[in-house]
């Protein structure tokens, strides 16, 4: 491993003030990885400074998009010439298999072409004119970036989160503040040094990690930032607005989600269990927009419940470099705690636990857990109704179409949603009918980066990736021209 004990500010890789470090820890076998440098206010107010002054004084805003794409493009080349490096990274700090790390890490790079395609095409958008009905006048539109860009990423796809904000923020002519979780920092850090290589200038991009109370805190309410861009948790989103309310920054939030997957009678049973295992299990769970409420039509119900638990239990549970395995460990030890006090909750509530749910008795260390079915599971149950983000899934039969999307509905979450049935103008009803942010339709999780991604409720505000990810990062002025007489309002 690479020594990550700096941060990287203002074009340079500097020690923290404090030189306070921390550790980040394999998930597999709870070895320490490397020790990180944590960073503190001070470091957050030089970061933020050289963030400002790239912004207020620098070139990057002024290029053209066509050279700021020269530059996004450097990097994702940058980042595909070291995939298999990064990946193995991914799988080390984070515990997801490495086929799902390099899938993450191929998405990352592709973020940064996209992002710089839009860029380039800025060029040609450039000012646009507004019909106004006084001919003295002429009215007209720009775009331009919003200013210093707090980044705050989650976790569970480290890297790729970092793309979603740090890629359409550049191409936007933003300056950028990349805090990365505590759990899982490395791969900012290993941006930060292709960024550098592909020539952006300093201060454009600025890192830094630490904890979140004394580094991701002060950066979020930071006088200096114009914008804040963070996904995470319910609870931290709510920090983020409260710190940004000082100042009434821009904010755009990715959170939490309970996602419904509704699956009709007619539906293949082998493609919806395929579905339903990706929906729920892929990366452990610990996806914001995973189909975790699997709501069956109830002809159905019995036997697609009979395959789903045979199907799971055949999941190859190890660390994620080993042939096979599609589960890996859980990110930490807190997660892991805090997904078994979930199931235990689940149980004494009348949930039904009919498999899994408990440690692998093939695995002395690591965050491990075998993947979770509850059944019958009553509405006003927690594992019904609170986030949990683990490999753990919930079923219940309803019998109409209108009490499934009622139930799908019923949760202060709305990201996304899934509905499977080979009647197309249902799942089109269901689809329209679904309060979520996100719909598949006889699928569940694919993403691309062209689509906008984000929630409706407490799920968030704003949408990331595609043009509207890219619109997070701008704000638009009117220019208004007169062109007649002296105005006379008091002239005589």
């Amino acid at each position: 491993m690479g020594d990550y004990q700096r941060l990287y500010i203002g074009g340079e890789w500097v020690a923290p003030v404090q030189r306070g470090v921390f550790d980040t820890l394999d998930p597999s076998d709870e070895s320490v990885l490397a020790r990180v440098a944590s960073a503190t206010f001070e470091d957050v107010d030089r970061a933020v400074a050289a963030a400002r002054s790239a912004f207020d004084e620098g070139d990057w805003p002024r290029w053209s998009g066509a050279q700021r794409a020269e530059v996004l493009h450097l990097i994702a080349e940058g980042i595909r010439i070291r995939q298999d490096e990064l990946a193995a990274i991914e799988v080390r700090d984070n515990g997801k298999p490495l086929p799902e790390a390099l899938w993450d890490i191929a998405d990352t790079a592709g973020c940064f072409d996209f992002y710089a395609g839009l860029a380039e095409q800025s060029d040609q958008q450039g000012e646009q004119s507004i019909d106004v009905p006084d001919a003295r006048f002429t009215s007209s539109v720009i775009k331009e970036p919003v200013g210093v860009v707090a980044a705050i990423i989650p976790w569970n796809f480290p890297m790729l989160m970092a793309s979603w904000k740090v890629a359409p923020a550049l191409a936007a002519g933003c300056t950028v503040v990349l805090k990365p979780s505590e759990l899982t920092p490395l791969t900012a850090l290993e941006l930060a040094g292709i960024a550098d290589k592909a020539g952006l200038p300093a201060g454009v991009l600025n890192v830094i990690t630490g904890l979140g109370r004394e580094a991701g805190a002060p950066l979020a309410k930071h006088p200096y930032v114009d914008k804040v861009a963070f996904t995470g948790s319910v609870p931290t989103g709510r920090k983020i607005m409260q710190a940004a309310a000082n100042d009434i920054k821009n904010i755009s939030l990715e959170l939490g989600g309970k996602s419904p997957f509704v699956i009709f009678a007619d539906s293949d049973i082998e493609a919806a269990v395929e579905w339903i295992l990706f929906g729920i299990f892929w990366n452990q769970g610990q996806v914001c927009s995973a189909t975790s409420r699997v709501l069956v039509e109830r002809g159905l119900y019995p036997a697609l419940l009979e395959r789903l638990i045979a199907a799971t239990e055949q999941i190859q549970i190890g660390q994620g470099f080993e042939e096979g395995v599609k589960l890996g460990p859980l990110v930490s030890q807190g997660q892991l705690d805090k997904v078994l006090a979930a199931i235990a909750a689940g149980q004494q509530e009348g949930a039904r636990l009919v498999s899994g749910g408990g440690r692998p008795g093939n695995l002395e260390k690591g965050y491990y857990l075998t993947p979770a079915i509850f059944a019958d599971v009553p509405e006003d149950s927690s594992v019904w109704r609170e986030e949990i983000f683990g490999p753990v899934v919930c079923l219940r039969a309803f019998d109409t179409e209108a009490e499934a999307i009622r139930l799908a509905n019923d949760s202060p979450f709305g990201l996304a949603a899934a509905v499977m049935s080979r009647d197309i103008q249902r799942c089109e009803r269901v689809a329209r009918g679904f309060r979520a942010g996100i719909v598949w339709v006889n699928c569940s999780q694919p993403t691309f980066v062209e689509a906008p991604w984000g929630g409706y409720k407490q799920s968030g505000i704003g949408r990331e990736l595609g043009e509207w990810g890219y619109n997070n990062y701008l704000e638009t002025k009117q220019i208004t021209r007169y062109n007649g007489e002296p105005w006379g309002w008091y002239l005589k």
